[in-house]
């Protein structure tokens, strides 16, 4: 908590000077490293909420929610020297880290702090461009250490590490090499061993990537789950994965497709998903996706969702978002009870049955 708030105060005198070298006064003279950090700094933000309405498990639920609220402050130190900070007010600190450009070309970099990690070509998506209103496929969620792996608990897709990146034959070829925690966002590593997380792009035209990633390491258990009920609260366990796909974007038109596999332990995970943006007229989008994922192969824990919707983007990167959401399974709550009627314990359970939903959700981003 003191290094939120630390961080916090030090955006909050950033802010200050940008603003006092906006309109300085006309009796005071302003130091000149206060006007070259000023004009260096990049303040940015944006902000997700709307309404939601939730048929599951034969319950029907609704509310307003507000999703995100990000502060992004970025600033380029030297053409080099590169540093980020993002803070979600919705729940805690993001990113912090600073990266450096060893080459004159782009062909070596390196990151070091807190960032996204580099499995799949959607987690290093932003969610302001990414098409659905629940962000990330379902099978990048639980694999990526996006929220839903409890295992791992809450990771926001990243975590702590030093990443090697850069790209050559004029941008035709990217790569990414990162030594990682394992542990997520703000947390000390679980264990003594890292994560070892690889991406490889290749570009064979300026519209279309193709992208294999991969993850080596060894997870520490903060919590248990459904889908892997082996595996105990405190254990260290093999957690690798890898994935292969593409997207293919032009003229407004867009297709992303990805293949990923998991494996936790003795348990085997695998999906895949499709998702398209299709323009139907100026600034209005249709959105289309279709998502398959098994959490456990063994046990069939297999989920089904299609999403149907519309976006209309009304100013530069702010948009209007409404859509349709079917799933043929979700985890679903219990009680059970004793005798005498008294609950004595609960949980949740994997369970097949129809799930509908329907979202709006507004989008406003400053940049």
């Amino acid at each position: 908590m003191q290094m939120k708030s630390t961080l916090l105060a030090i955006i909050l005198c950033l802010l200050g000077i940008g603003c006092i070298n906006a309109q300085p006064p006309k009796d005071q003279q302003i130091p000149d490293w206060a006007q070259d950090l000023a004009k260096r700094v990049q303040v940015d933000g944006y902000a997700q909420g709307g309404f939601a309405y939730e048929h599951t498990g034969g319950e029907d639920n609704n509310s307003f929610n507000i999703k995100r609220v990000f502060l992004i402050v970025a600033a380029p130190i030297t053409d080099r020297w590169f540093a980020m900070f993002m803070h979600d007010f919705n729940s805690e600190v993001h990113e912090y880290w600073t990266s450096y450009r060893f080459t004159n070309n782009k062909a070596l970099s390196a990151k070091l702090g807190q960032f996204k990690n580099a499995y799949t070509i959607e987690n290093s998506m932003s969610p302001t461009e990414l098409e659905a209103i629940d962000v990330c496929s379902e099978g990048v969620t639980y694999l990526a250490g996006c929220g839903s792996d409890r295992l791992m608990g809450t990771q926001y897709g990243r975590d702590l590490g030093l990443e090697l990146f850069g790209e050559t034959n004029s941008g035709k070829l990217a790569y990414h090499l990162g030594i990682m925690n394992g542990q997520g966002v703000n947390k000390k590593d679980g264990n003594n061993e890292k994560d070892f997380i690889g991406k490889l792009e290749y570009k064979p035209t300026p519209e279309l990537t193709i992208a294999a990633t991969g993850q080596i390491g060894r997870g520490h258990a903060v919590d248990r789950s459904v889908y892997n009920p082996a595996i105990q609260i405190g254990d260290n366990y093999k957690r690798n994965r890898w994935s292969a796909g593409f997207f293919y974007k032009t003229d407004g038109f867009r297709l992303r497709a990805e293949y990923l596999e998991g494996r936790d332990g003795d348990v085997t995970s695998r999906g895949a998903y499709a998702t398209t943006v299709i323009p139907i007229v100026d600034r209005c989008n249709f959105i289309g996706s279709y998502d398959f994922f098994n959490y456990n192969v063994k046990e069939h824990m297999h989920q089904h969702k299609a999403i149907a919707g519309l976006e209309y983007w009304f100013y530069k990167r702010c948009r209007i978002q409404l859509q349709y959401v079917y799933k043929n399974a979700s985890l679903q709550d219990y009680t059970i009870y004793n005798p005498m009627g008294d609950p004595v314990a609960t949980g949740k359970a994997f369970k097949h049955g129809a799930n509908h939903a329907v979202m709006c959700q507004m989008q406003i981003r400053l940049k």
